[in-house]
Formats: C-alpha cells, structure tokens, sequence
C-alpha cells in the first residue's frame, strides 16, 4: 500500500469549504482501503497519509500560497481542534508560483492556454464557443498541451465552456452586486451575491436541485430564496427579491 496520497484539484473560483468537501472524499477512499471488519483487529491499521492540493486560476484575486482549515468551518473555534485537515491552495495565475510552473511543463501550458481563452473572451469579446475552438486550435499549431488536446478535443472545449461560462456569470454577478449596492454588510452582501447567483439560474430554467448542487449549496439553505425568487419571475429583480426577504 502506498505510504502517502495526494488528492490534486483544479478551481476557477475559491471556495472555502474544500477541507470540508475533502473530507468527505477521504473518508470514502480509507472505507474503500480498509476491511471493515479488521477495524475491530488488535492489530495497528495502517493506512496512507493524505494530501491534498488545490491549483486555483481564478480571475478573483487570490494569495500565491494560502492553507484553507477544516477548522475554520468550525462554529466554535479551538485553540487545538481535535479533527483537523488542511488544504494547500496554490494560486497559478500570471505572477504567482512561477517557478513551480516552470517545473511542471504541463502546469505551465495549461496556464498558456486558460490565458488564452480569457483573452478571446474578455479582452477580444468573442462567443465563448469560438474563443475556446479557436485557443484549442492555436495551441495545437504550437506545440501546447498538443498531445492532450487532439487525443480529448471534444471533451476539453465541451468542459472550457461550462467552466468558463461560469466564470464569466461569477465575474458579471459581483459586478452587479456592487452596482446595486450589495456591499452593506458582509451577510447582506454574500446574501445578495446567493440570490444573484440564484436568479442566473432560474433564467436558464433551473430547478432548485440542481441549482443547489452547482452552487455547492444544501437545498434547505437556498430554498427560501429560490421560492422568493419564483415570485419575480421573468425579471428576477434580485434587489427588490433581497428586500422582500429582508422584510419577511
């Protein structure tokens, strides 16, 4: 058995609770190592030492290097927590760990090729469709992740959109909210971000499942605004919905 695993993730947006959702993932693979009934044994089970890395390329500021704990979840701080796990995010955007990426060819390339899509979005204002065919197309001709793009063409541009239609939604949402002036508070503003993230997806005919599943969110959690939310249908004005909220 191996002496130690590490669980690698790529993230285009930050999100807190990693220690929580790796710990989940844990926990199924020692139950999948061990034999349950040789939990009961005298004998000391040993079992690999986890790991686990995050590689963010988010367009939302980020520190180069930042360990996210199970224990700030926690509603009660500890001074020693007895459960703790700890994730290591590495931001690999422009500027930040460059001489990782230069380590790790594929790292780097992989880089080359989200900054190029940004660019054909962002910058150059195509469909995200034709920018993510045309970035794949480029870095093919230049030897960039060239292998990895003919052999899975398909499934990288079908991911790049989803992916990157999320960012871009996640990018439009935090402008909105700071128009309607969200910022009033750090609960009233994560809650107007939710409910702006809410009402994207009920404009694109999204249950309230799957919208708690694409937002990482428990459905008991979401759905007093997703309720609310229905009521404004086709507008979705997300002010007058926080302000209906806000007066119930």
């Amino acid at each position: 058995m191996n002496r130690q695993r590490t669980l690698y993730e790529h993230q285009s947006t930050a999100n807190p609770n990693m220690p929580l959702r790796d710990l989940f993932y844990v926990s199924k693979e020692y139950k999948k190592l061990i034999n349950k009934k040789t939990l009961y044994s005298r004998h000391l089970i040993k079992i690999p030492a986890p790991h686990f890395i995050v590689f963010y390329n988010g367009v939302e500021s980020q520190p180069e290097t930042q360990v996210l704990k199970l224990s700030d979840l926690y509603q009660t701080q500890e001074k020693e927590p007895k459960l703790e796990l700890k994730v290591l995010m590495l931001n690999i955007n422009d500027g930040n760990n460059e001489e990782l990426k230069e380590s790790c060819q594929v790292l780097k390339e992989y880089m080359q090729y989200v900054n190029r899509v940004r660019k054909y979005v962002y910058q150059e204002k195509m469909e995200l469709d034709g920018a993510v065919e045309l970035a794949v197309t480029e870095c093919i001709k230049e030897g960039i992740l060239e292998e990895f793009l003919r052999e899975n063409r398909a499934e990288v541009v079908a991911m790049s959109i989803f992916e990157f239609d999320e960012e871009r939604e996640m990018k439009l949402i935090k402008e909105v909210e700071y128009q309607h002036g969200f910022k009033k508070g750090r609960e009233e503003g994560q809650k107007g971000y939710l409910i702006e993230c809410i009402c994207k997806k009920l404009r694109k005919g999204k249950n309230l499942n799957v919208i708690a599943e694409e937002l990482e969110e428990e459905v008991s959690a979401i759905e007093e605004i997703y309720l609310t939310a229905k009521k404004f249908a086709p507008e979705y004005d997300a002010e007058l919905i926080l302000q209906k909220i806000g007066s119930d």
